[in-house]
């Protein structure tokens, strides 16, 4: 069984996601005799967190965060919980922390998308402990347990309410911003740009879906084999922390170069957009113009977002920097080529070949390896539950609370224990 008493700890809240997540959590560990305490840093912050007994603003500015975090996890903390590792704010608390022994909790979107969520220690992504696991560490594990794999249903329902909230937490932010004067967001915008672009995101979906719906259509009914090409968001920080790319046009242009230079003339080049994409980047023109300096005129398709499974289906391979995405075309044993460092990036399973070789004839995966590794990320890491729509916020706080309340993390649960964790191997439709 998982200690998760919860007695004699004292949890510190930094930035969730947009949304009442990380509050309603919050409130679960209360009553197991947890103290909690919130730190904000801006209005969006505040807004979600109901309690403001327990709700702390951070007023200084970013030069001061490393002394005042300092002195605030000297005061009897024992925990700290993030959203992502790699905020400039986040980055300068989990390295005091880890310094002072304070566990670090960190939350992250799901590694197998979109059904479940990601729970870790220590780091997330390009820092998770499982990119030092190899297949072979994670199937001595698995010999313990004997457990079919869950399935994910084809709709879970969190995307519009993600776009929702991130509109509601940046208008806080541009225009009840005033008892933070010196926030500095960590994106590459003004905090204005990005509420206006949550709000066109909202506004467009309908004429958005109409328009993939068509490009779908069109590309299905081609008959034309084809590669796709997952675009991530510019500003993920899984591109920015864990790539060499500055951007996705960056990515995007290799991808269209070596395409030109060595995939069979009769195969087509599928461009997904990110469904949160809210075009910041003229995307789709870029797209367009990168196609008739490669000749590449009739074999480019263009999809903004929507579900990928379709799309997956009818592939030849899939290229990405290090979408977790992908792993859904690992599960249907299409070749992968990840260009950047991600978590499923196994010599097993993601192509070491150079991305002109890949387009000219990229290498199936080893299925059995990647679907081991799969099963080990449900048995450890990935938590049924999303952070946005009320019933995936409910079912997620009520698998993860106990994870989080235990003295060890997921995988020493596991690999310490005679049976997986029962949260994780169950799932409750």
């Amino acid at each position: 069984m998982v200690n998760s008493t919860g007695e004699n700890k004292s949890f510190l809240f930094l930035q969730g996601p947009h949304g009442p997540f990380f509050y309603e959590l919050s409130k679960i560990i209360q009553t197991a005799e947890s103290k909690v305490e919130k730190i904000g840093f801006n209005q969006g912050d505040r807004h979600y967190w109901r309690d403001k007994s327990t709700y702390t603003a951070y007023d200084g500015t970013p030069a001061d965060w490393a002394d005042y975090i300092a002195t605030k996890l000297s005061n009897g903390v024992t925990d700290i919980v993030v959203y992502g590792d790699v905020r400039p704010f986040h980055k300068t608390a989990i390295a005091l922390a880890k310094a002072a022994g304070v566990t670090v909790h960190c939350f992250e979107e799901g590694y197998l998308r979109p059904y479940w969520a990601t729970y870790e220690r220590g780091g997330v992504n390009g820092h998770s402990r499982l990119m030092d696991m190899s297949v072979d560490d994670m199937r001595q594990v698995l010999a313990k347990i004997d457990e079919n794999q869950p399935e994910a249903p084809a709709r879970w329902g969190d995307m519009r309410r993600h776009a929702l909230y991130g509109a509601i937490y940046h208008w806080h932010v541009m225009f009840r911003n005033n008892a933070y004067p010196h926030y500095e967001t960590h994106r590459d915008v003004a905090v204005g740009k990005e509420w206006k672009y949550h709000l066109k995101k909202l506004v467009g979906m309908p004429l958005q879906s109409v328009r993939r719906v068509r490009a779908m259509r069109r590309l299905k009914r081609s008959g034309h084999a084809y590669h796709l090409v997952l675009l991530q968001l510019a500003h993920d920080a899984s591109i920015q922390s864990h790539s060499d790319y500055s951007n996705s046009i960056e990515f995007l242009t290799d991808c269209m170069r070596s395409f030109a230079a060595s995939a069979p003339k009769h195969h087509h080049l599928a461009i997904k957009a990110h469904p949160l994409e809210d075009y910041r980047v003229p995307l789709e023109r870029i797209t367009l113009d990168l196609a008739r300096e490669y000749n590449l005129d009739n074999r480019i398709h263009f999809v903004r977002g929507g579900k990928l499974a379709e799309l997956l289906d009818y592939a030849r391979s899939v290229v990405t920097v290090n979408s977790t995405a992908a792993q859904q075309a690992l599960w249907r044993g299409l070749p992968v080529k990840s260009l950047g460092q991600s978590v499923y990036s196994k010599p097993e399973f993601t192509s070491s070949q150079t991305l002109d070789g890949f387009f000219e004839n990229p290498f199936k995966p080893d299925l059995n390896a990647y679907r081991d590794y799969r099963r080990y990320l449900l048995a450890t890491s990935q938590v049924t539950g999303g952070f946005y729509a009320r019933k995936s916020r409910v079912r997620l706080a009520r698998q993860v609370v106990d994870m989080v309340l235990s003295e060890k993390d997921p995988y020493q649960l596991l690999a310490e224990s005679d049976a997986a964790p029962v949260q994780q191997l169950k799932l409750v439709l």
